[in-house]
């Protein structure tokens, strides 16, 4: 039983993100907050659906009814969403790079640490697959927060 010496590491892994959100600045919080819940949606919804196609498997769940991956996506996911739009929006080539970065570390990286510590494993997707879906995730939320900020200029009055 691997995974319960590392309950305490995947706690920390949902809460530690969280100790860096007051150096994002509201501004930051309030710009990105839409594409942030709209990729949170998306990714939600995708795990909903990996669990039902066993794309990958969480084997250790708090809560039967609960995705294993929702550590992951409160954490580490929510809270890099907002960084990497603070850090790359505006610059496509920064933020695909710094995407790729990212989602390469987590896929052959953490991928194979969760499976190591028994908390979860790739199934019927393999990492090329994955890495995919995380270069689908990147430009949907590019697409979705460039959308919104042309929704929001046309809406607010012109000076």
């Amino acid at each position: 039983m691997v995974m319960r010496r590392y309950k305490n590491l995947i706690i920390l892994l949902a809460v530690l993100p969280w100790i860096s959100v007051p150096f994002l600045g509201n501004k930051t919080l309030k710009r990105f907050l839409p594409g942030t819940l709209f990729i949170t949606v998306y990714v939600t919804i995708e795990g909903w659906l990996a669990e039902k196609n066993k794309w990958w498997w969480f084997f250790h769940k708090k809560n039967p009814n609960m995705l294993g991956e929702v550590p992951l996506i409160l954490g580490p996911f929510v809270v890099g969403t907002f960084w990497i739009l603070k850090l790359t929006y505006g610059n496509f080539k920064n933020y695909f790079i710094t995407n790729l970065i990212v989602d390469s570390f987590f896929t052959y990286v953490m991928v194979y640490i969760f499976k190591k510590i028994g908390y979860a494993s790739l199934v019927r997707l393999n990492r090329f697959r994955l890495s995919l879906l995380f270069l689908i995730k990147s430009l949907a939320l590019y697409g979705f927060q460039y959308g919104y900020e042309l929704f929001k200029e046309k809406q607010s009055p012109s000076k």
